[in-house]
């Protein structure tokens, strides 16, 4: 946009929107406009970042050209908004005090992982930060976890009870240098300070004698609770099988798989196959925990990962992190520092009451944390990085909505993986993987959340979205609230938040696949086809039903949803067929209660999952008959199909005498329980189930006539699964997109809900 000519000196103001701040953007803005010799001004504001330069018309075109495209790598910039005046002849170019006043439209940058200057500086001898666990600079270090109101500057910051030295203020004042305003900016002499602590809180050691009697500890096969970026992590040597046993002990946490830090990426490539992408992701500044392919060895105890084929691994994002590997120098377990069901633990002094019986010792620090952040956690599927929780390095980033909002929405999202969500503007906030609303503290937690989304953004929402489902946890709190509501069907959220993450207008033909949705007509949905529309979604193809036998204890035990396929079947001969595992699991009384649920319908909704379909032919193939962790059977079966060869698939036809369209899973089980008797090798099976869920899939892509399909809900985390049914599609020439940027589970729903709410909600 060329400069309007008000004479031989003009003055240009522009408005930078977006991610512009904790990024180094002043500086590079006071760099830009000094070796152009324009003077001015830039400074922050609660909106974005704001400029005036005077010069030469040609000299401001190519300011305004050279700002965007030479902008700060981790910057964001949404929107450049120029306007010219007449001058008024500034001197120098100066970058002023932060403007705290007016809307709260500037966004706020994740956490980022130590850039490669200051992981140099920390292990340099010669340098004044030599193993400082608190390094960082305007390219990496702690943002969303320590700010505490916009905008983003050290006042306003957990940082704020830390006086810089004479040294470290220099660096900040100085526009030539990396730690320029960079708001955590601290050394050892001035900054936050190590400390371990034993069970009582009693202090054993402190600054780099903690971290070392820390790492000694965890060689002597001891647990330590580690105070990091976003909270705490259990961490315990991951090669020490008993000390990894001891951990699921204390934890209650018996077969879900632990992540592991790796002491660098040389490790991971030696120990196990890396693609190339995942490489990348590994090293990324989000620094992810990226779930990698685990072949049967023995970098790491057997039970840090059994059975599931996959090993969730990331590397060293934090100074702290990093010193701490280098010194111990192989793999740890690195899991969330909380109980089961509970938010994880921010505060040193909550983490002793929480964690005493967990961990041996505590290795804290004196920054505080504002609020929880996970590890967030990503796979390569079909070629592309999918996130499956999103928290740290992506959060809080919003994603763009279609329209700007009329007002503020506030979405509360699921039961399950529970994200919320803040609609202001065109921007669609999504917070933090909060995790299940099944406790106290996790709703303790919840509600923390959307205090503090409020209070950063300033504002008190007018509408809240929830969830179809009655008796979800953040349903009940929306309707606590002093707001007009709106009930958003679960799985048409699914699809809209799919949708606004690829921009992708209707018409299109959803998968919505998962565990569990409310259907609003008496029956748990969860293998749903629906075609969305301008005017929102019509249902046109569904799984055949079947019961949940026990209801909420089909969920925890997938030889029910095995027995209830049996039944529907058989019937009560189903009680007889003990050479099935799932039956057999039953003594005969319980068997024959079974039967009984089943034929009068007591406790046992109908429901259309295929996450449970998925939980009965693990269970039939002699997976797990009761889990102990959401998904188990499901992942246990996707491992086994991994390793088979090419087969063909189950029988799975797509009945269209009734609307809407029913798949009839009946033929699929007659041929697994015939296989079943031949004794087929149980990888086989698995794989013949895949295959035929994705052919089912272009079966009712074909009979409805839909080019562009979406896949969504939390069986599509199944890379087996994702990959073979978008091979399929695309062969049989449709469309097809899938989650990458929102996880397609439940920890998108939010996204969704906005969306919905913004043209009245519905299904």
């Amino acid at each position: 946009m060329p400069v309007q000519q008000l004479g031989n000196c003009q003055r240009l103001r522009v408005v930078v929107r977006g991610a512009v701040q904790g990024v180094g953007f002043r500086p590079f803005v006071y760099r830009l406009a000094t070796e152009m010799e324009l003077p001015g001004w830039v400074l922050n504001s609660a909106a974005g970042v704001f400029v005036e330069v005077e010069g030469a018309g040609s000299d401001l075109d190519q300011f305004l050209l050279r700002l965007e495209r030479e902008a700060p790598a981790r910057a964001i910039i949404q929107s450049v908004e120029a306007s010219w005046h007449a001058p008024r002849h500034f001197r120098a170019f100066e970058i002023r005090s932060s403007d705290p006043h007016g809307a709260k439209h500037a966004l706020i940058l994740p956490d980022i992982a130590t850039c490669d200057a200051c992981r140099a500086d920390i292990f340099d001898p010669a340098n004044r930060r030599y193993r400082y666990p608190f390094t960082n600079c305007t390219h990496c270090g702690p943002r969303y976890t320590i700010i505490e109101r916009l905008p983003y500057d050290r006042a306003n910051s957990t940082m704020r009870r830390f006086q810089m030295c004479a040294a470290c203020r220099t660096e900040y004042e100085s526009p030539l240098d990396r730690r320029f305003h960079a708001q955590p900016n601290a050394c050892p002499e001035c900054g936050p300070q190590l400390a371990l602590w034993d069970r009582s809180g009693h202090t054993l050691a402190e600054r780099d004698d903690a971290l070392r009697g820390a790492v000694a500890a965890i060689r002597r096969g001891e647990i330590v609770a580690v105070k990091g970026l976003g909270g705490f992590h259990l961490i315990a040597d991951a090669t020490n099988n008993a000390t990894v046993q001891r951990l699921r002990l204390r934890k209650g946490r018996p077969d879900k798989p632990f992540a592991i830090m790796a002491p660098h990426l040389a490790w991971v490539t030696s120990h196990l196959a890396v693609d190339p992408l995942e490489t990348s992701l590994l090293s990324a500044p989000e620094a992810p925990i990226v779930l990698l392919t685990h072949p049967p060895n023995e970098c790491v105890a057997a039970s840090v990962a059994p059975t599931v084929g996959t090993l969730g691994v990331m590397l060293p994002y934090t100074p702290l992190h990093h010193l701490l590997m280098a010194e111990f120098g192989g793999p740890v377990v690195a899991t969330s520092g909380n109980r089961s069901d509970e938010p994880i633990v921010i505060d040193e002094q909550a983490a002793l009451r929480r964690l005493g019986d967990i961990a041996d010792s505590f290795l804290v620090h004196n920054r505080p944390i504002v609020r929880p952040v996970d590890d967030s956690v990503v796979r390569l599927m079909a070629g592309a990085a999918t996130l499956f929780r999103r928290a740290r390095g992506y959060a809080p980033l919003p994603f763009r909505l279609p329209q700007s909002a009329p007002e503020a929405i506030l979405a509360v999202g699921g039961q399950q993986k529970n994200t919320i969500g803040l609609a202001v503007g065109q921007n669609a906030f999504i917070s933090q993987h909060l995790g299940n609303l099944d406790s106290a503290e996790a709703m303790a937690g919840f509600q923390d959340a959307i205090r503090s989304f409020e209070q950063l953004y300033e504002v008190a929402p007018t509408l809240i979205a929830h969830d179809a489902h009655p008796d979800y946890s953040a349903t009940r709190y929306a309707r606590q609230r002093v707001a007009r509501q709106v009930a958003v069907s679960h799985h048409y959220a699914h699809l809209l938040a799919g949708m606004t993450e690829h921009r992708l207008a209707p018409p299109l033909l959803g998968v919505a696949w998962d565990g569990t949705g409310d259907g609003g007509d008496g029956t748990v949905w969860g293998g749903e086809f629906l075609r969305v529309g301008r005017d929102g979604s019509e249902r046109v193809a569904t799984l055949r039903p079947f019961r949940l036998l026990g209801g909420e204890k089909a969920v925890r035990e997938p030889r029910r949803c095995a027995v209830a396929l049996l039944w529907e079947l058989f019937g009560d001969d189903a009680a007889t067929m003990t050479t099935l595992a799932p039956v057999a699991s039953f003594t005969p009384s319980e068997r024959t209660l079974l039967m009984t649920m089943a034929r009068q319908g007591i406790n046992s909704p109908q429901t259309t999952s295929v996450g449970r379909l998925f939980d009965a032919v693990a269970a039939l193939v002699g997976g797990p008959q009761c889990a102990s962790f959401e998904g188990q059977a499901a992942m246990a079966l996707e491992g086994l199909a991994a390793q088979a060869p090419e087969v063909c698939a189950y029988p799975f036809p797509l009945l269209t005498g009734e609307y809407p369209y029913r798949l009839d899973w009946g033929p699929l089980i007659h041929a697994l329980i015939a296989d079943l008797h031949r004794a087929r090798p149980p990888a086989e099976m698995a794989a013949a189930f895949h295959h035929a869920l994705s052919a089912a899939i272009v079966a009712v892509a074909t009979a409805v006539g839909e080019a562009r399909l979406l896949l969504t809900g939390g069986c599509f985390q199944n890379k087996f699964l994702v990959e073979e049914t978008t091979a399929q599609l695309r062969a049989a020439g449709f469309t097809c997109d899938t989650h990458h940027l929102i996880p397609p589970n439940d920890g998108g729903i939010a996204l969704g809900q906005l969306v919905a709410a913004m043209s009245g909600g519905g299904r």
